[in-house]
Formats: structure tokens, C-alpha cells, sequence
């Protein structure tokens, strides 16, 4: 049976368990206790900024950086010290490392020659995969003959013919431009419901994340800043830097002093003006200095619960949004707001802007966020496919 038709009730076909996985370079800690698992069939995304350990972590689950402690299980089986080749994976990278001179079908034939396939069967798995992705014309032809994403396309075929248990992809859309990153996310999403196939795909670009993602996994500094699905972190951030990642553009923060908790939730001051913020409170907040989270586009012109009257520094017309960034009260603190397309607003003219309180974030202290009161199903945050539900 195809890989790409799982069995029902097989619960370790594609998965993958890390175990406390830890990774150092001499006695520089890169990943810091690593524990998640991928289940079968899943499109997981590792994100975040350079440098907090994504791809270290996606190479070894390849196999081709050794973990310092921690087991990798995929399938239910220990991987740590097997070769790439016996893992089951595939991988995807950045660059295409297509043979120049060889054709799109002897590309994507290469792996299964390795293996020494017989001709017929695997002439019928490279004409399988291209298909799949649109190749079948291109076959005879060689990569400088095709675009940026025909011949990452031809990458991904070279992995679909190995019908490995796990995909794995390392920024591969990065070398190609915004309209055909665009395109290859469309590809790549179409692509995973098709092959009903677990893959796991590295990227900074959060746009790439929240398009593509079941699950995404946000790496901070070696360590899972939290996982959950992507409307899941946009709704409900764990802290202030999942908050600042995810959504583009960024949340505004702004320092706000407790004045007090009731059962409404906390009470907080901004520059003479006091609101309650509906989040579950925490004892000892009272008098500390505590972060309010907006995002740009819960931001309007006018009044709201909380009114700031701010001067556009710099404005970008987009069409359907304009997004407004201006520096508040003289001290620096960064401010965006997106607002219709239409907005009658003009740089170095001071505009009154108003946000609800029911829009609000709040974080203590240590940047962790308190649980906002927000009624949302699991099909609201994308856990649960509508059309299923």
C-alpha cells in the first residue's frame, strides 16, 4: 500500500517524537530541551527568527547533525544513530541541487537509481510524481530550461518518488520572488491534502506559517515559545514574543500600570485614562507594570474604550488597508495601526485613534500573557476543519 494512503488506526505511520532534544556547539547551548510531536499526516512549520535553532532542529531529525542528548523517534523507533537514508525521510532544501546536466525526469529519477529500481517501476513513480506537480510536460527537459519554481518543483518530485514516511523542507521557496512564493505556497498546501503525507517545513517568514500550517511550532532562542494552530497563536498568544511574531504587521505594545482586579478582569492605567481589560486576573498585579497588546488592525479612527491621538510619521497605501506608523507621547515607542484603504489621513497631521478593550492583549511582568476572555471555538482558531466539523 501507498505510503500516501494511511491506514486507519495505523497511529504511528509518519509520526515523529523529539524527546528532550538538545544540541550543543561546543558550550553554546543552540537547543534547549526540545519536546514535540508530529502526527500522522500532519503539515507542521517550524518558525521564528535567525538563529533560534529551526533549521539545527530540522537537520537532525534528517540526520544530518547528530543530537547531543534526547531520542528522535519516528514510527515508534529510535533514529538517532541511523543514516539519513534509513530514517525514511526526504528533504527538501533552500537551493534546488538539481544536475545541471541532466533532464527534469533523470532529476527525479536520481534517488530511485541509487536503489537500483527496476526501469519500469520507476519510470512509473517519476511520471507519477509529475503529474502530481505539473511536470509531465518538462520531462525531457533540462533545469536551465525551466523557472525558480518549475525547478524547486523538480526537487519535490525527486522526494515524492522516494514516498518517504516524513517530508521534510528547509526555506525551500527563499531563492524565489514574492509572486512565485505566493504560487508555490498555493502548490506546496494542494500538494500535502493530496499526499495525505506528514511534512514538516522550516521557515522566518510567519506569512509562510499562518498560510500553510496544521500546527506551528514558534522557536525562540532554542526553546518552543508555544505550538498550537495558526489562528490559535494569533488569538491567543502565550507571550509578548509570540504575540510580536505572529501578525503582520507586528502587535503594538505599550506599558501600562494595574490600578486593581474584580471579577471583570484588570484594571489598568494608560496616561490618565482607565480601562478594565477582560482577562483572568492574577493575584499581586496591583500597582506593577504590566504590557497592553493591539494589534494594527483592531486599531480605528475615532473613539473607543481607549483613545490615542498619535502623528503618522510614515503612511503606506495598499490598496485595501492603509498602515499608519507614528511614534506616541514623545518616548519612542513604536506604533502601527491598519487602517481601510480609504483612510483620510496624511503624514505629519495628528489623527485620534480609539481601540476596544475586548480587542486587548495583557502580559505580566515576565511577558506571559493572561488568558483572554474571548469566546472562540476550535473551528474559529483552525483546529478543526470546518467543512468537516
Amino acid at each position: 500500500m501507498s505510503r500516501f494512503s494511511p491506514v486507519a488506526g495505523d497511529s504511528f505511520l509518519g509520526q515523529l517524537n523529539l524527546n528532550r532534544i538538545q544540541k550543543f556547539y561546543g558550550t553554546f547551548e543552540v537547543l534547549k530541551g526540545i519536546d514535540l510531536e508530529v502526527r500522522n499526516g500532519e503539515f507542521v512549520v517550524f518558525v521564528g527568527p535567525s538563529g533560534c535553532g529551526k533549521s539545527t532542529l530540522l537537520r537532525m531529525i534528517a540526520g544530518l547533525d547528530e543530537a547531543s542528548s534526547g531520542d528522535i523517534l519516528i514510527e515508534g523507533k529510535r533514529v538517532n544513530d541511523l543514516p539519513p537514508v534509513k530514517r525514511g525521510i526526504a528533504m527538501v532544501f533552500q537551493s534546488y541541487a538539481l544536475y545541471p546536466h541532466m533532464t527534469v525526469f533523470e532529476n527525479i529519477a536520481f534517488p530511485l537509481r541509487v536503489e537500483k529500481m527496476a526501469e519500469e517501476k520507476l519510470k512509473a513513480k517519476v511520471e507519477h510524481a509529475a503529474r502530481i506537480l505539473h511536470l509531465d510536460q518538462r520531462l525531457q527537459q533540462k533545469p536551465g530550461m525551466l523557472s525558480g519554481g518549475q525547478r524547486q518543483r523538480v526537487a519535490i518530485g525527486r522526494a515524492i518518488v522516494r514516498e518517504p514516511k516524513i517530508f521534510l523542507f528547509d526555506e525551500p521557496l527563499s531563492n524565489l520572488d514574492a509572486a512565485l512564493r505566493a504560487d508555490m505556497r498555493i502548490e506546496l498546501a494542494k500538494l500535502h491534502r493530496q499526499l495525505q503525507a506528514t511534512m514538516i517545513y522550516v521557515t522566518h517568514d510567519q506569512v509562510e506559517a499562518m498560510t500553510m500550517a496544521d500546527r506551528i511550532v514558534v522557536l525562540n532562542a532554542g526553546q518552543i515559545a508555544q505550538t498550537g494552530a495558526p489562528l490559535e497563536l494569533y488569538h491567543k498568544p502565550a507571550n509578548t514574543f509570540v504575540a510580536g511574531f505572529i501578525g503582520n504587521p507586528k502587535m503594538n505594545f505599550l506599558p501600562v500600570t494595574c490600578k486593581g482586579i474584580s471579577d471583570a478582569g484588570v484594571e489598568v492605567d494608560y496616561k490618565g485614562q482607565t480601562v478594565v481589560i477582560p482577562v483572568n486576573p492574577q493575584s499581586g498585579l496591583a500597582g506593577r507594570t504590566l504590557t497592553l497588546g493591539v494589534r494594527p488592525e483592531h486599531i480605528t479612527l475615532g473613539s473607543g474604550d481607549l483613545t490615542l491621538k498619535v502623528t503618522p510619521t510614515v503612511i503606506e497605501r495598499l490598496g485595501a488597508h492603509t498602515v499608519a506608523y507614528a511614534a506616541i507621547g514623545g518616548e519612542g515607542e513604536n506604533f502601527c495601526a491598519m487602517l481601510p484603504g480609504t483612510a483620510a489621513i496624511r503624514p505629519e497631521e495628528t489623527i485620534q485613534t480609539g481601540i476596544k478593550v475586548a480587542d486587548c492583549h495583557l502580559f505580566d511582568e515576565a511577558g506571559l500573557a493572561l488568558e483572554r476572555r474571548v469566546e472562540l471555538t476550535d473551528i474559529d482558531m483552525g483546529v478543526l476543519d470546518p467543512a468537516a466539523a
